[in-house]
């Protein structure tokens, strides 16, 4: 199972995908770059996961953010 959530354009060629997906058996919500370019298309190494049990601490993190 995976649902892509959204994305939020970074640059021109880079955007951060969020999606809520299955890997290993657990679910979580995956946050990585994909970029678009020349040279390359498709997702980079640069992102990170959070497990579904951690998810409520991590959306606590975020909603403090204040810009």
């Amino acid at each position: 199972m995976e649902e892509e959530i959204g994305r939020v354009r970074k640059s021109a060629t880079t955007e951060i995908v969020i999606r809520i997906d299955d890997f290993g058996g657990e679910k979580g919500v995956t946050i990585r770059e994909y970029i678009s370019s020349e040279r390359y298309t498709g997702f980079t190494k640069q992102g990170t996961r959070i497990p579904a049990e951690k998810w409520a601490d991590f959306r606590k993190l975020v909603e403090k953010v204040v810009l």
